[in-house]
């Protein structure tokens, strides 16, 4: 009889195992799926680029600068690493690199009547929403993952299996007090 009692001790405890394992391994999945959303629609931005620049460039010519940082920018995300810490911080550099493009764009009014311009303008402004989801997403999948690991008794299977906490996709400094901003608004 307690062969049968220490046999099924050991039974709930190996389903046990099993299920947080299986947990961790379906949190990390969709953590991974995550970035993989976002991964399209900054491949979706990154494409939109040079046909937004190409189209400023004929209005403003002599913001060289300008011009290049963005090129630099999206050459950075095009040699990062597919999803990591490097890939966040260059596709972050790229979002300040569009901004200064942007602000450009706003001393320029011929430009802004543009509609290849304002076509331009609108699919960037739907794939920087789409992004913003996607992020919201990725650091929900993210916040949740990391709560497994670091939950009793799920920590022990973490720390045994290697599953560590994992960083969130967070906008850089420039991009936070851009974000922060209030918007003018002129009549």
């Amino acid at each position: 009889m307690e062969l049968w009692v220490i046999l099924a001790i050991i039974g709930v405890i190996a389903v046990i195992f099993v299920m947080l394992y299986n947990r961790l391994v379906a949190l990390r999945q969709t953590r991974e799926n995550a970035f993989s959303d976002i991964d399209v629609q900054l491949k979706q931005r990154y494409n939109l680029i040079p046909q937004l620049v190409e189209t400023v460039k004929g209005y403003a010519a002599h913001e060289k600068q300008i011009f290049e940082n963005v090129t630099s920018a999206r050459a950075g995300v095009g040699a990062a690493k597919a999803a990591g810490g490097e890939r966040v911080a260059a596709e972050n550099v790229l979002g300040g690199a569009l901004m200064g493009l942007l602000a450009v764009a706003e001393n320029y009014p011929d430009l802004k009547a543009d509609q290849n311009f304002q076509k331009l303008m609108d699919e960037l402004s739907d794939i920087e929403n789409k992004i913003a989801a996607a992020r919201r997403f990725f650091n929900n999948a993210t916040s949740e993952y990391n709560t497994a690991t670091e939950q009793f008794p799920a920590v022990l299977i973490a720390n045994m299996f290697n599953f560590s906490k994992e960083d969130f996709f967070e906008l850089d400094e420039a991009e936070a007090a851009l974000v922060q901003k209030a918007p003018e608004v002129k009549f």
